[in-house]
């Protein structure tokens, strides 16, 4: 149970992980048994329930969560769940970056009967990319898309331009949340909002994509438009981007982003019970 609970490198071994035959292997070799089967570790591993080779990514926050951070967090929650005035709409807004077309040499082959799956050939060629602008309307689930070459403060501004010109007159008040990247707030984009009173930032806390609604509806995107990526051209690319938006916003519907679903993510705020 030692070794599995240490980092192979630690032991002078160039491994990432433990498995259960390189266990078995290092058991040996400390001496520690004469002999062990990479079974035999499998099952003492289990009755552990010890598995030292999946592997789970976290940061460590170099941002404090402190009463701050809290009530920043605090303030998204409530424009997510509070009710809005008539004139008011929150959106949830990024940008998906770097999507490729990869136009293959030979057509993606349709799933077929007696378990054949759809068969995407392995080769593709490159044909340059694009950087999705998505804007998701956290009370209807419409999203507002475009596609641009860049990923700049101008490319930004572009969209906001698109977003003034699409959503009604009657919407005085438009909550955008962004996150920290500089393009959303940089020197350009702080004069375009100025002559542009309608919008008001809300930024989520450092390392929170997570509280951007827009980054659920980007996995809905990749997981049923771009699992397979066999698109001719950025043109191609690009319309069908366009089709998937509209076909979405023929069914649109909201996260479920309720106070009680959100109670777990402030049961940890002790800034706020104090």
């Amino acid at each position: 149970m030692r070794l599995a609970c240490e980092r192979p490198d630690l032991l002078g071994r160039s491994l990432s992980q433990w498995d259960c035959t390189e266990l078995a292997r290092q058991l040996i070799a400390e001496g520690i048994v004469a002999n062990i089967s990479a079974a035999t570790v499998r099952r003492i591993l289990a009755a552990h329930q010890l598995k030292p080779w999946r592997q789970h990514v976290w940061l460590y926050p170099k941002q404090p969560r402190d009463a701050a951070f809290y009530a920043t967090v605090s303030e998204l929650i409530a424009l997510y769940t509070r009710p809005l005035g008539p004139d008011e709409l929150v959106l949830s807004v990024d940008e998906k970056t770097s999507l490729q077309p990869r136009p293959r040499q030979h057509p993606t082959q349709p799933a077929q009967p007696k378990n054949v799956p759809t068969r995407c050939e392995h080769e593709y060629k490159r044909a340059g990319a694009l950087n999705l602008f998505a804007a998701f309307d956290t009370r209807s689930g419409k999203v507002y898309g475009q596609c641009y070459e860049r990923k700049r403060q101008r490319e930004c501004i572009a969209f906001l331009e698109t977003l003034e010109a699409e959503i009604d007159e009657s919407i005085r008040t438009i909550h955008l949340v962004y996150d920290n990247v500089s393009t959303h707030h940089g020197k350009e984009v702080r004069q375009w909002l100025a002559k542009h009173s309608r919008f008001v930032l809300h930024f989520t806390p450092v390392h929170c994509s997570w509280m951007n609604q827009v980054e659920q509806w980007f996995s809905i995107l990749q997981r049923k438009r771009l699992r397979i990526v066999d698109f001719e051209s950025k043109d191609h690319l690009r319309a069908k981007l366009d089709q998937f938006i509209k076909e979405w916003n023929q069914h649109a519907h909201p996260f479920n982003w309720s106070t009680k679903s959100v109670a777990k993510i402030m049961a940890a705020a002790p800034a706020l019970a104090a």
